[in-house]
């Protein structure tokens, strides 16, 4: 078993706020983490994304425009130093660049840099699995617009791993692994990118390259291929060694379905024992530590701020079979046209990355 400081690798709109919750109540062992690697993704100086990259004063006024690489791994050391075990929570896409690019590492985290001319332009890709599937069509992640951000760096890729952060430190962390089927996050991530909720969450563009799924398999299929998790599975397995850890895989429909089977088999898996206090936080301070935690993505996080526990979805709320012609008219409805192609095709895209992921959850 492993004491290693955890960490959810997910994707954008996966129930993950509301699974963090579950462990923020844990103060007496843990300490949460909330979404680090996105300060240096979205604003610093080596940031990938080109969400922002047209708007300074946006960079300038998050607090984290001189957030790198290593000052969040810095930030993260600090977090330890209380001598309780780390809960990170993060979108796997903050450590991958966008569109199928060549990882390299970062340069604030030792990545060498390479001798010009003999850079990374034009391979393929296959020295850290990247497939580029994730429909962007070159566009650089943007429906509309194209512009160009900090990456690529000109540093060194690390074979096969499709990071920009070091094998040597992603072996630090006990890497677990939440998902959602793309059908309900990508709908819900489209709709903090429009109208009305745009002006909420600052992001004003819908990113094909954002839905995180393509990312989320090729970081938890390096870390296998690794021995950093697995080979034995959540639940199938009996005492681990010392330092093991299992392919941890949650999906978020069975999380909602039967939060307590699903977050004790869990805890079992990362070594905490399970109180069903921890589905609960209703308390003036519970709801203070939420507000500060989450603050910085204004807007996303609404539902889990509220929140008071996570109960069983009653059978009104549970996710429904549906067509794909139902979906589509629903999506039309709510987004029109053109915004239903586009979560359409988002949708198909990323089925069979979560699939394949799915093949690896818990089964209670």
């Amino acid at each position: 078993m492993s004491t290693k400081p955890i960490f959810v690798a997910t994707h954008p709109r996966a129930c993950s706020t509301a699974f963090e919750r579950v462990f923020m109540t844990r103060r007496d062992i843990l300490t949460c983490v909330h979404e680090p690697f996105g300060d240096a993704f979205y604003f610093g100086p080596e940031r990938m994304s080109t969400r922002y990259e047209n708007d300074e004063q946006a960079r300038k006024e998050s607090g984290f425009a001189n957030s790198t690489f290593k000052t969040v791994l810095e930030r993260i050391e600090r977090e330890s130093k209380e001598g309780k075990r780390l809960f990170i929570k993060d979108i796997t896409h903050y450590l991958v660049p966008p569109n199928g690019q060549l990882a390299t590492i970062a340069p604030s985290l030792g990545g060498k840099t390479v001798k010009k001319g003999v850079g990374t332009n034009g391979m393929n890709g296959e020295m850290n699995g990247t497939n580029g599937t994730n429909g962007t069509n070159g566009t650089n992640g943007f429906v509309n617009g194209h512009h160009k951000a900090p990456f690529p760096y000109e540093t060194e890729a690390e074979t096969k791993n499709p990071t920009v952060v070091p094998a040597e430190i992603l072996k630090q962390f006990h890497f677990t692994f939440l998902i959602r089927h793309p059908r309900h996050s990508i709908p819900s991530y489209y709709r903090c990118t429009v109208p009305p909720l745009d002006k909420i969450t600052g992001f004003y563009d819908f990113m094909l390259s954002e839905a995180g799924f393509d990312e989320l398999r090729r970081v938890f299929d390096f870390l296998v291929e690794n021995k950093q998790v697995g080979p034995t599975r959540a639940g199938q397995h009996g005492e681990l060694k010392d330092g093991e850890v299992s392919i941890t895989v949650i999906d978020a429909d069975d999380l909602l379905d039967d939060p307590e089977g699903i977050v004790s088999a869990y805890c079992k898996e990362v070594g905490i024992k399970y109180d069903p206090q921890m589905l609960n936080w209703d308390t003036e301070e519970d709801h203070q530590r939420a507000k500060d935690a989450f603050e910085k993505w204004n807007g996303f996080h609404n539902d889990a701020i509220n929140s008071t526990s996570l109960k069983p979805r009653d059978s009104a709320h549970k996710k429904k079979s549906k067509t794909v012609e139902s979906e589509d008219r629903e999506w039309r409805e709510k987004y029109g046209e053109e915004g239903a192609r586009i979560i359409r095709e988002c949708v198909n895209t990323n089925i069979a990355d979560y699939e394949y992921l799915k093949s690896f959850a818990i089964k209670l």
